[in-house]
């Protein structure tokens, strides 16, 4: 039982994959069903655009035993960037696009008016949800964005932390086992490695 790193050729795949070995030393890459079945927490990293993303997915991912894996089975799973964004019911990055479906919202563009696209940098995020993802974190860490896009859920109970750049932003989503960040914990040092220590804990 270790962590799997999905690699559909759209993410910091080495980068998270360094950051997670500093804290336990059973990661695997890899996309087979069987090391997805063994896992016992899954990550998606993701970079670039919704459809593309959403295109290689379908092309290089079993989504069926995924799916079988974290819907019915309740396994961790952890989105990054994009990897966030497309577990939302559409996205609208060059025209309306489906996503995964697992939490239901929609990836628009952020709302910044005046503010240089796309959002780079460090910002504060600021938890909504109690305990769990956010144990150990200050109350306002910082966390290194990336992105021109952000998800906004239909439900926004399921919203665990946000930030703000022109407008406030979902940063973090969590649905149960199912949780995304918007920013890059591998790029994010002491902050994104105590993330992911809280993410693993998870069961």
């Amino acid at each position: 039982m270790g962590v799997c790193i999905l690699d559909y050729g759209s993410g910091n795949v080495a980068s998270v994959r360094n950051l997670i070995e500093a804290l336990r030393p059973d990661v695997t890459v890899s996309n087979a069903p069987d090391a997805i079945r063994d896992a016992s927490h899954l990550v998606l990293p993701g970079v670039g655009a919704f459809g593309a993303a959403m295109r290689k997915i379908g092309e290089r991912l079993p989504l069926a035993e995924i799916e079988r894996e974290v819907l019915e089975r309740g396994k961790p799973f952890l989105g990054i960037c994009v990897g966030m964004q497309v577990l939302a019911t559409r996205g609208l990055e060059f025209g309306e696009q489906p996503g995964l479906g697992w939490i239901a919202g929609t990836v628009r563009p952020l709302n910044a008016p005046g503010l240089r696209l796309p959002h780079i940098g460090w910002n504060d995020v600021r938890w909504r949800q109690a305990g769990g993802l956010g144990t150990g974190l200050a109350d306002a860490p910082d966390f290194y964005f990336l992105h021109s896009y952000a998800i906004h859920p239909d439900d926004p109970s399921s919203i665990a932390a946000t930030a703000s750049y022109g407008e406030d932003f979902c940063a973090v989503v969590r649905r149960g086992n199912i949780v995304g960040v918007q920013f890059h914990p591998e790029k994010s040092q002491q902050a994104g490695m105590a993330l992911l220590r809280n993410f693993l804990a998870l069961t």
